[in-house]
């Protein structure tokens, strides 16, 4: 009897089900895929005539470690060795790097020959009126920003390296970046630019560090989207009249939080108003929950502080208490006419400025994405230059939970990003594939089929 033979994985490829609805031909995770690369391949290429591996399919080789999750170079440089089929097909890489040689090439690359990229996909949501949902006070925008480290250690340093000295007199060597995303209340997804770096030209203190690299992201970001309708909003660290000033100067209307320690004379003004019976007062019952009741006071053209009382913002201050007394308590200072009428809205425009800490860093820290890993440092731009695309990855993956009924469905399946990213690694790594289509439809639908490529037998 002649013995059963079974094909081994790697000898097929895999295919993707013929039910199920079209993607979108400019959103989806391969379009956008070959438009980035696409990108990459417009670079300026400042090295040797006769160097082996190209620009472009070095820094689409380091986007494919972050877009695919891999927890070190040194799982993408196995990744190289044993399967390279489908970063061929998948990435359209050429020619793929080793972790040393990645290293090398990317290290010596400006960070800002990665921005047009951002931009790229920035437009095609544009056009593909995938935004319109995240439009909040008379069609603006919310952009929340903040600063956040992704690298720290007392003993490995690059050039790039912030440097501080602790109470025990340690030296701390890290690395910041100020980021920013649009977000919307009601909306787990956050569309992110391109992260602007903390440097040691910054100054040392945290004050000076994030309002310089603020200053340079606002201003960048206004070049490239002049008309944007933007609402911004900070932290209590960002109240101030230098950087209110930027954003007037700059068409960014703001809402930004304001603390009692650090904004005492605003405060005090706010409580002499109240005792004249100037500050307007409102309180309702929540909607959802009659435990919970949600309080309101604000006041219109007020000054920021003693030295600077030309510069002039409406104060909104809200509460909320529950059924248990626990009382939640928020301020913040704007250049929106704060009425009743938009009182509440205003208020949880403020209130999502969290979905910088939680639905983004959080996430790049927390589900997959490793930002505190070290990939490697370099002695150039190498740790940014690994930031960026894997904020880049990031919004890839964000863009298709916003408008990819595919990968929805599989995430609703797998019930969690982890497993969705460990299910695309499984098939990634055990079958050819033409795409990652075939990827998420076969994780929605099952498999088509398979096609024999080589008699590879097992037994």
């Amino acid at each position: 009897m002649q013995s059963l033979k079974i094909f081994s994985s790697k000898a097929l490829q895999l295919v993707a089900p013929t039910n199920g609805r079209a993607v979108s031909k400019t959103l989806h995770v391969d379009a956008l895929i070959q438009a980035i690369k696409s990108d990459f391949g417009k670079l300026t290429d400042h090295r040797a005539k006769n160097a082996k591996i190209a620009l472009d399919d070095a820094i689409m080789s380091a986007f494919a470690v972050f877009h695919l999750k891999d927890q070190s170079l040194l799982a993408f440089d196995e990744r190289r060795r044993r399967e390279p089929e489908n970063l061929h097909t998948v990435y359209g890489v050429t020619d793929i790097p080793c972790d040393s040689q990645m290293r090398a090439i990317l290290d010596e690359i400006d960070p800002a020959f990665l921005r047009p990229a951002f931009r790229t996909v920035f437009r095609r949501l544009q056009r593909g009126k995938k935004l319109e949902s995240m439009m909040l006070l008379d069609g603006h925008y919310l952009l929340s920003g903040d600063g956040t480290g992704f690298y720290s250690s007392t003993k490995v340093a690059s050039p790039y390296c912030l440097k501080k000295t602790r109470r025990n007199g340690v030296e701390l060597y890290y690395q910041q970046m100020y980021a920013a995303a649009l977000v919307h209340p009601d909306r787990r997804e956050v569309i992110t630019f391109f992260p602007e770096m903390i440097t040691s030209q910054d100054g040392s203190a945290k004050n000076d560090c994030e309002r310089n690299a603020a200053r340079r992201f606002f201003e960048a970001f206004r070049r490239e989207h002049p008309h944007l309708k933007l609402i911004v909003t900070e932290d209590a660290l960002s109240s101030n009249a230098p950087h209110i000033e930027d954003l007037q100067r700059l068409n960014l209307r703001f809402i930004l939080g304001v603390k009692p320690g650090d904004h005492q004379f605003l405060f005090s003004l706010v409580d002499d108003a109240i005792a004249q019976g100037k500050v307007t007062e409102l309180q309702q019952v929540d909607g959802n929950d009659p435990g919970k009741i949600h309080f309101f006071r604000f006041i219109n053209q007020v000054p920021l502080n003693q030295s600077r009382q030309d510069l002039l913002v409406n104060f909104l201050e809200y509460w909320q208490v529950d059924n248990k007394n626990k009382v939640t308590r928020f301020s913040w200072v704007s250049d929106l006419t704060i009425t009743p009428e938009n009182v509440e809205e205003i208020m949880r425009a403020g209130r999502a400025r969290w979905k910088i800490e939680n639905e983004t860093f959080n996430t790049l820290k927390n589900q997959g994405y490793n930002l505190e890993h070290n990939y490697g440092l370099g002695k150039k731009h190498l740790s940014a230059i690994f930031a960026i695309l894997m904020m880049l990855a990031f919004l890839v993956d964000q863009v298709q939970q916003m408008s990819c009924h595919l990968f929805q469905a599989a995430l609703k399946e797998l019930g969690s990003k982890r497993a969705l990213w460990e299910m695309m690694r499984n098939y990634f790594r055990m079958f050819r594939v033409d795409s990652m289509e075939t990827i998420f439809r076969v994780l929605v639908y099952g498999p088509g089929g398979y096609i024999v490529l080589e008699k590879d037998w097992l037994g």
